[in-house]
């Protein structure tokens, strides 16, 4: 695999790209090159300190430009066309690297993909894919803020995607796939849940879904059910998103503050430490590393603005497998026949 990474992108960067990237070149050996692009003389010095500048797996790509984590994406991509991001896409779009991953503004990288790379074949809308984590292993939640606007159908190709990413990423044989609802009935929903549910009821009855249907879930249900993959609109993911990052750290601050409050309580965590530790390390955004922009060509991974060089080293891992698995090529092969009976289902019906 040919990475390019964004070295300007992330609230720590240059910093914690360049550590990232050293991680990725020591611990991924299907890593063939990895092009870090921004400044280049920074980049260079960063490199040479951190002993690797001179591998021959690396290589410095220019770029005089980089986007803030404040600005308006779109604004960005146009206006500046030689930014670190942008032109890490180009590399892509430009069939010199099989995958992009920035940490820089999620929204510029989304726009930057979707303009430059363009959506793979029988693909309506892309879709950002995050992995939350449960009782059972990981749910994958999508659209998590590509396309807040969505349509019925677009939950279907979101629905194929995560369970593609769910089955060769995650290792899950048969991805169970549910609508994300406020009652696990059929016919409870708003009217765009109901008609995605529709949708894709009519395809699992053709027998045309790489996965399991399971219908409706709740809000819980992200963590405690048999659901790998949570459908919703960009808006409603986003929101229910950023709420579980914001109630797993607040938790974790009255745990902390409890504990200071009583001495028998802090002779207690002492004992608990290996327990914190690990429920903390499953809660770490940087365990997983990014979240995928699925239905673009290539491969897009976007990591936590306050990513670590951990969370650079595991998302270079999902690129890597990503490209392994031809995810892609997959996700093509089984949209076809579903567009083909979505389009004569509507066919059908516009008749009646």
């Amino acid at each position: 695999m040919k990475l390019a990474l964004d070295a300007m992108g992330g609230d720590n960067a240059p910093q914690i790209n360049i550590d990232g990237a050293k991680e990725a070149l020591q611990h991924v050996d299907a890593l063939d090159k990895l092009y870090m692009v921004g400044d280049e003389a920074l980049l260079k010095r960063l490199c040479d300190a951190a002993g690797f500048g001179g591998s021959p797996r690396l290589e410095i790509v220019h770029a005089p430009e980089v986007v803030g984590m404040d600005e308006s994406g779109l604004v960005a991509v146009r206006q500046k066309k030689h930014s670190s991001m942008s032109i890490a896409v180009d590399l892509v779009k430009d069939g010199v690297c099989d995958a992009v991953l920035s940490a820089g503004n999620t929204g510029a990288e989304v726009a930057a993909c979707t303009i430059k790379l363009r959506l793979l074949e029988g693909v309506e809308r892309a879709g950002i894919v995050s992995p939350i984590p449960n009782n059972r292993n990981y749910v994958l939640v999508s659209d998590t803020g590509a396309n807040p606007d969505a349509k019925p159908s677009h939950l279907v190709g979101y629905a194929v995607m995560s369970a593609l990413m769910a089955r060769y990423i995650y290792n899950i044989p048969e991805p169970k796939v549910a609508v994300m609802s406020n009652g696990t009935e059929d016919c409870k929903g708003c009217e765009f849940s109901k008609e995605a549910h529709r949708l894709l009821r009519h395809l699992a009855d053709a027998n045309l879904l790489p996965f399991q249907f399971i219908g409706n879930r709740e809000g819980h249900d992200l963590f405690d059910s048999d659901m790998d993959v949570a459908l919703t609109d960009g808006f409603t993911g986003n929101i229910l998103l950023k709420s579980v990052e914001a109630t797993a750290i607040t938790f974790a601050r009255w745990i902390k503050d409890g504990i200071k409050k009583h001495p028998m309580a802090m002779v207690g965590a002492l004992g608990m430490r290996g327990v914190f530790r690990s429920i903390g390390d499953r809660l770490n955004a940087d365990s997983v590393g990014g979240c995928p922009l699925m239905g673009v060509r290539g491969v897009s991974i976007i990591a936590h603005g306050s990513a670590n060089p951990r969370a650079i080293l595991n998302a270079t891992r999902m690129a890597e497998g990503m490209c392994r698995h031809s995810v892609n090529d997959r996700i093509i092969a089984a949209m076809a026949p579903i567009n083909e009976e979505l389009r004569r289902l509507a066919e059908e019906e516009s008749v009646v």
